[in-house]
């Protein structure tokens, strides 16, 4: 073995912290066992810090990309999407908006980004509009807010799905504002929304940062329009006419008495 694959080998020992090894290297680096243990163990630690670092991420259970039917929507421009799965977007610390009415697939896509994201090393979280304002309205002193606040801000990609499915009070807006603003022009944002902007003041109603929170959002970010009628409506009437079939073929089994 030479000194460069010695001191190499000696390199890897340390990051794994195998110290027992490293001070016996010496006797043992000749060894072909050594190498063979050192890739088991870089292997199932990368393994368990990739299951750890998609546990943090709390992106849940999600369908993968390749079972979205491109067919479906009637408009969405694919070409995009394509271009947000690279990535880039988060290397310039721009924001993603995800606009089009319920069962078009937004939360399936943003998690999917969140997904990738994490595999790529990225420090990602997805969330709720809703999950993310009840705990920051939660918060009852100012370090405890403060110590959230920093929590939603510190990733480089954050995921907050479903605005406009409930209204919020001025509070709310304040704090999604507090938010947006911490990770503007730092990090990215990834925003899913059944309503177009203009409507937001139905989402937080009387609330004066809305606007300001919307310039934030929308400055360096793309927004991706999908049109179409709800995906889940559309597999459940197939799932309701299928079980119509099924009880049809089988009273015509089954003799009348």
């Amino acid at each position: 073995m030479t000194e460069t694959d010695s001191e190499t080998l000696a390199e890897r020992l340390r990051s794994l912290g195998l110290y027992g090894l490293l001070a016996h290297l010496s006797e043992v680096a000749s060894q072909p066992w050594v190498g063979t243990l050192l890739q088991w163990e870089e292997s199932e630690r990368a393994s368990r810090g990739l299951a750890r670092r998609i546990q943090a991420a709390h992106i849940g259970r999600f369908r993968p990309m390749t079972d979205f039917d491109w067919t479906w929507p009637k408009k969405l421009d694919r070409d995009a999407l394509d271009e947000a799965f690279g990535l880039d977007f988060i290397a310039q610390a721009d924001n993603l908006v995800l606009l089009g009415p319920n069962g078009v697939g937004k939360t399936m896509i943003a998690q999917n980004l969140c997904y990738q994201a994490v595999l790529r090393g990225v420090p990602a979280l997805f969330t709720t509009a809703s999950a993310l304002l009840a705990d920051l309205s939660e918060r009852h002193t100012s370090y405890g807010l403060q110590q959230r606040l920093r929590h939603y801000a510190r990733p480089k990609l954050l995921c907050i799905d479903e605005i406009g499915y409930l209204s919020y009070d001025a509070r709310a807006a304040d704090l999604l504002f507090e938010v947006i603003t911490r990770r503007y022009q730092r990090t990215s944002t990834i925003v899913s929304t059944n309503k177009p902007f203009a409507q937001w003041h139905e989402i937080f109603p009387n609330a004066c940062s809305v606007v300001t929170l919307i310039d934030r959002l929308t400055h360096q970010a793309e927004l991706l329009v999908i049109e179409g009628e709800s995906y889940r409506l559309k597999e459940s009437r197939e799932r309701t006419e299928k079980k119509q079939l099924c009880r049809r073929a089988l009273r015509k089994k089954t003799p009348s008495t």
